[in-house]
Formats: structure tokens, C-alpha cells, sequence
């Protein structure tokens, strides 16, 4: 499995911008898919981007044209930038990597198999 580690989150005004990084251990990174799934209170996790090994990158609905997914597979990080943030953004925010090298993912929390701690995002009105 990849240990995962997030970090970035923050309290921030609406329309403002945030960058979360997740840093993953292991030296096979770079063939792994990664994501950013949000959880806010009350409601079901709900798939925000991926980044496959080969490049291709997903979006939710909800975030299309606002968030960017990269990773920087020499550090072995996963970045997620976060522009024109509203508040209901607010949550907490997950870091995942897929369950084997070199599988594809879906928007499916189930094809990932390494979750982070989770770091929190409060959008204020």
C-alpha cells in the first residue's frame, strides 16, 4: 500500500484559491492513479479529480473549470489546486491512490485503495 499525507487545507473566503499537496512514501509513485474525494458533514464522499499513471486527468461536476489535479511524481506528490472557492466546498478533503500499479480509476471511491488522513477546507460566505 502507498501512505498518503495531506496537507494545504485552510479557512478561506469565498472566491479565494487554496493548493492541497499529498505526499505518498514508495518509490513506485509515478504508476500509480491518484484522487481527491471531499466529504462534508451529513453527506456521502463525493469524487473531486484524478490524475491516472499515464497522465489523463477526471473531474467532478461540481468542480470542472475551478480545480486542477497535477502530481510531481520526483516528490512523489499530488496537488490540487483549488480556485473560486464557494462555500459549499467546505469539507474534508481525502487524498487516494488507486489499489495496484498501473490500474485506471473511476470517479468509484471503491477502485482506490490508500486514503489519507484527510486535511479540512472551510469556505466562508
Amino acid at each position: 500500500q502507498v501512505q498518503l499525507v495531506e496537507s494545504g487545507g485552510g479557512l478561506v473566503q469565498a472566491g479565494g484559491s487554496l493548493r492541497l499537496s499529498c505526499a505518498a512514501s514508495g518509490r513506485t509513485f509515478s504508476s500509480y492513479a491518484m484522487g481527491w474525494f471531499r466529504q462534508a458533514p451529513g453527506k456521502e464522499r463525493e469524487f473531486i479529480a484524478s490524475i491516472q499513471w499515464h497522465g489523463s486527468t477526471y473531474y467532478g461536476d461540481s468542480v470542472k473549470g475551478r480545480f486542477t489535479i497535477s502530481r510531481d511524481n520526483a516528490k512523489n506528490t499530488v496537488y490540487l489546486q483549488m480556485n473560486s472557492l464557494k462555500p459549499e466546498d467546505t469539507a474534508v478533503y481525502y487524498c487516494a491512490a488507486s489499489r495496484f500499479p498501473y490500474a485506471d480509476t473511476t470517479t468509484q471511491a471503491t477502485t482506490f485503495g490508500s486514503w489519507g488522513q484527510g486535511t479540512q477546507v472551510t469556505v466562508s460566505s
